[in-house]
């Protein structure tokens, strides 16, 4: 059948939810009067009704005019994984106008900068800094040409004499996270997430009254030094979850932290502390990044224009989308700020994050949290395997997101217990209203 774009429309929209992609995710499927299907994700952790509740107001659009449906729905995006369901319609928009145009997402950004997108990924360790190191090592021989590793209060919780608190603090974090961390890959039960325990997990890192000594910030020099001393100093290695810890500690680890040359250190304090973030920069020759929480490129700009940052570091699925990730690496170029992309989730998302980096001049490197996850690469059709070959993903030419179809038979395998059934019906959504004007 040919395809008219002009007079494409949509007619359905149906999710999948599969465990252990790393976490939880949840796939979308778009569906159109002419039998073109477009594939999103809603971000890992994120609820499926962020993007079901918008149903009503995507159907009958053209799926092409993926800015004219953006800029109506984005009002019911918000931070992190409150952007989800906005984020995930609108990178099936764009597998659908490419799809339907016959040309891949990054030709129709404006064309490609790259032909091969670096990768990164979280590499996980049990032991002290020569065995993370030697894991990390490892990832260098499987041909990966950036790392990233954790380093924070995790690292000290069992340290005695290396973190201080209010007693009896940090006895209720681990059980907290013994409580919480429950499902196989590590990622949250948010049914558990009740009481005061829960309090103190979401407290902002200034308000906690945890402290890191000098004997903790000595164990975490140590610590990275003997990384550096397994993989050298030329390989790039950014380290992310510091901790919920105030400025003032975060300042004195990215001074011990300067002779290591790191890439980045991530979120250190939360993004929207613009003033935080200043004085840690210019504390530190140590560079500072952050992103993957926030929505929308107009809230990367405080960041950028105060110099508080090196580096952005955004989610395609907490971001807004595609489009919005592009605007948001182009707004960082013009302030001489460089970005990487988070990514930890399914290859649908992997796959809008390749094109968006394909597209934008100052990417750096992609995150990909699953290359030890053996199937992950086999939930979707049409694209290489394995897809992370030698540390790059190869930027694919076929039309809309390179994806031809997904794999039925894996998703029905990995379904999730909370959403037995795959595709089920969504008709409940189809006639949610409400006056979404925002001004009168």
């Amino acid at each position: 059948m040919k395809i008219d774009p002009s007079t494409l429309k949509i007619t359905d929209m149906r999710f999948a939810d599969i465990d252990g992609a790393p976490k939880r995710c949840t796939l979308i499927k778009i569906y159109t009067n002419q039998g073109l299907i477009g594939y999103g994700e809603v971000r890992d952790a994120s609820s499926r009704t962020y993007a079901a509740m918008l149903k009503s107001r995507i159907l009958g659009e053209n799926p092409c005019n993926v800015e004219r449906i953006f800029r109506r729905i984005k009002q019911f995006g918000g931070p992190s994984r409150q952007a989800g369901g906005v984020s995930g319609i609108e990178v099936a928009l764009w597998d659908l106008a490419g799809k339907a145009w016959g040309v891949p997402v990054w030709q129709l950004l404006g064309g490609k900068f790259r032909d091969e997108i670096r990768i990164y990924c979280d590499t996980d360790s049990e032991g002290g800094g020569h065995d993370m190191g030697k894991a990390l090592k490892e990832r260098m021989e499987q041909g990966f040409t950036f790392l990233k590793m954790d380093l924070g209060i995790e690292l000290l919780m069992d340290q005695p004499g290396c973190l201080s608190a209010p007693l009896g603090f940090l006895d209720k974090m681990k059980e907290y996270k013994r409580t919480v961390f429950t499902t196989p890959h590590g990622s949250i039960d948010p049914r558990a997430m009740r009481g005061e325990a829960y309090e103190l997990f979401t407290t902002e890192h200034p308000l906690t009254g945890i402290h890191i000594t000098e004997k903790g910030l000595d164990f975490l020099e140590q610590y990275m030094s003997d990384v550096r001393s397994e993989i050298g100093y030329e390989i790039p290695l950014a380290i992310d979850h510091v901790g919920h810890v105030p400025l003032e500690d975060c300042i004195k680890l990215a001074k011990r932290l300067e002779k290591f040359n790191l890439a980045w250190m991530e979120d250190p304090v939360p993004w929207q502390m613009t003033e935080q973030y200043k004085r840690l920069a210019e504390a530190t020759t140590t560079p500072i990044g952050t992103g993957e929480d926030i929505y929308l490129k107009e809230n990367f700009l405080p960041l950028l224009e105060s110099g508080a940052v090196a580096l952005v570091h955004p989610d395609v699925l907490s971001t807004g989308g595609i489009l919005e990730t592009k605007k948001i690496g182009d707004l960082a170029e013009e302030h001489g700020v460089a970005m990487a992309i988070h990514m930890a989730e399914s290859p649908i998302a992997c796959m809008a994050a390749v094109h968006v980096a394909a597209a934008t001049r100052n990417f750096m490197a992609l995150e990909v949290h699953s290359v030890d996850v053996p199937w992950w690469d086999s939930l979707v059709n049409g694209l290489p395997k394995p897809l992370v070959k030698d540390g790059y993903i190869q930027v694919p030419n076929a039309p809309g997101l390179g994806i031809e179809s997904l794999n039925e038979e894996l998703i029905q395998e990995k379904l999730h217990e909370d959403f037995p059934e795959a595709w089920a019906s969504t008709d409940e959504w189809n006639k949610e209203w409400a006056n979404d004007r925002q001004w009168s």
